[in-house]
């Protein structure tokens, strides 16, 4: 097995499901972290993980922060038996307003954690109530000042944009605010329909409408016009940092670089197959009680997966991809339009309206690439 130097894990406890949500999570009144840190070791001896040591860490969900101080603490010394985080490594953990308190913060930091992705989502009320999300907009006020009162000097904050227009959400407000907090990261996700989803329903049977694809873009554009000024570099299609406070671990998603999955429903590539867990919490924890491997299924790249991955990891990035010659004629159009252009080394790149046209441009250039 090879040594990744990236880890994600897979923490699936949550207070409520959001209404948007279509991760895999387990809904706990009362998180079972005990449990859970024993299964993460059960799974790194199971599948027989090799030792080695890693450039991030990163502790997704799910809410992460419901393990609490001691519980974190834990889950990350579990992993150390195994992968050693270097003196430098990027630890994150994924935290909602709530769960803050200057006591878990400083156990956080004290186990390793040096990065910290606040799910905001909007400081309206009424917006995160109908997104059935636990905190208000004080208590996000409130966690960005105990974060950074105990010293953290890396702090992302998740925004959502695009909601149903007759929740009257004030966006330009919402992004002031979030600049007001002095995060040196943002991320930005449009409100996506998923079925099975509270929102899927909702939308199914007419009770909620989609924000057009007007609002969409203009509310992206602000953004990113807002966040720009700022001095943030957008350097992945959702994703912007303060100079030197890129997300080091996703980047590695980005970058196409092995990584290895831990936890229920977590993903993991070794440069050649990816991998992914049983997604049910109670499950996962059963196989690995029984000794089984947790997985639920795999894949190995095709010619065609590479082409594709190489295209569409090559566009949502500043990191843009390079082009032929042969390709200059499909490209054309869209460099006239204003969505990409071409620098000197012939590297195609994304403009502010490019990014919105992501999906359809890689599926044409992969389209053009495919045998």
């Amino acid at each position: 097995m090879s040594t990744e130097r990236f880890v994600y894990v897979h923490v699936p406890f949550c207070a409520r499901r959001c209404s948007y949500c279509d991760f895999a999570i387990a809904v706990r009144k009362t998180v079972p972290v005990a449990e859970y840190v024993a299964g993460i070791a059960r799974e790194l001896h199971v599948r027989g993980v090799l030792p080695g040591p890693v450039d991030a860490i990163y502790l997704g969900g799910g809410t992460p922060s419901r393990l609490g101080g001691d519980g974190v603490r834990a889950l990350l010394d579990t992993i150390r038996t195994v992968r050693s985080p270097e003196p430098t490594a990027e630890c994150t953990i994924e935290v909602n307003p709530e769960d803050v308190t200057a006591a878990d913060v400083r156990a956080w930091m004290s186990a390793g954690i040096n990065r910290v992705s606040l799910g905001v989502q909007s400081f309206s009320d009424r917006v995160l109530t109908w997104m059935h999300r636990v905190h208000d907009a004080s208590a996000a006020v409130r966690a960005m000042d105990t974060l950074q009162n105990a010293g953290l000097t890396d702090i992302s904050v998740d925004l959502i944009f695009a909601v149903p227009s007759e929740l009257e959400r004030d966006w330009e407000r919402d992004v002031a605010l979030a600049l007001e907090l002095q995060p040196t990261h943002v991320s930005l996700y449009g409100l996506t329909v998923e079925s099975g989803t509270p929102l899927g329903r909702w939308t199914s049977r007419g009770a909620v409408l989609e924000a057009p694809e007007e609002a969409y873009e203009r509310e992206f554009l602000h953004a990113h016009t807002s966040l720009s000024a700022a001095g943030f570099e957008h350097y992945e299609v959702s994703n912007y940092g303060l100079p030197n406070h890129r997300a080091r671990h996703n980047s590695a998603y980005w970058q196409g670089v092995p990584y290895l999955g831990l936890g229920p429903s977590a993903h993991g590539f070794d440069g050649t197959q990816r991998r992914w867990n049983t997604e049910a919490y109670a499950l996962w924890e059963r196989q690995l009680a029984q000794g089984v491997d947790p997985v639920g299924g795999s894949e190995t790249l095709s010619n065609e997966n590479r082409v594709a991955e190489t295209v569409y990891l090559g566009l949502r990035t500043t990191d843009g991809l390079l082009i032929t010659d042969a390709e200059g004629d499909l490209v054309r159009p869209w460099e006239e339009a204003g969505w990409v252009f071409r620098d000197p080394s012939r590297r195609l790149r994304c403009t502010a309206l490019g990014w919105l046209r992501l999906d359809s441009m890689a599926s044409a250039l992969t389209a053009h690439r495919s045998p």
